[in-house]
């Protein structure tokens, strides 16, 4: 199947929210917010258009199946680091749309000058974490018992992070 990667728009708030719809609740933990309500993508939205956040989707027949972002704070004390955060759709996964999304946004903090990148998430989603450090990120930190689900139940949190290249 073919994608299409794009900037996330201001009119794709109902496309992401079926798409946040369809990821099982684990897959969303290391967020810090739901996706799956309304409010939470309208902050995403207002994040996108101040500049805080550099969103992306991938667009398959019209319907998000992936979408990737680099969030930053220029204001911080950690303004030269990113933090990256990518979802794909349990139906897509192995297709190469993460690393698809994870090289574009690569670029993206190549672009923003930023010096370190980091991506956090349940050290049981080996996929994802074989991806990330298929480039070059390293792990940095586990948080033990740091997110719960609905469920009450309490998940570790890794962190991997990796140096921006210059070059």
């Amino acid at each position: 199947m073919s994608h299409t990667i794009r900037r996330f728009r201001p009119t794709d708030d109902a496309a992401m929210l079926a798409f946040a719809a369809t990821l099982p609740e684990h897959d969303l933990l290391f967020l810090g917010r739901d996706l799956r309500h309304e409010r939470v993508i309208e902050a995403w939205q207002q994040a996108v258009g101040e500049g805080w956040i550099d969103s992306l989707v991938a667009e398959d027949d019209g319907r998000i199946v992936a979408t990737g972002a680099l969030v930053r704070d220029p204001l911080g004390w950690s303004g030269h680091v990113g933090e990256i955060r990518l979802l794909v759709a349990p139906d897509r996964r192995g297709a190469g749309l993460g690393g698809d999304l994870l090289e574009a946004l690569l670029a993206i903090a190549h672009a923003h000058g930023l010096a370190k990148l980091s991506a956090t998430m349940t050290p049981d989603q080996t996929a994802s974490i074989a991806l990330f450090e298929g480039l070059a990120f390293r792990r940095e930190a586990l948080l033990t018992d740091h997110v719960k689900g609905r469920d009450g139940v309490a998940h570790d949190l890794l962190i991997l992070a990796r140096a921006v290249p210059t070059a």
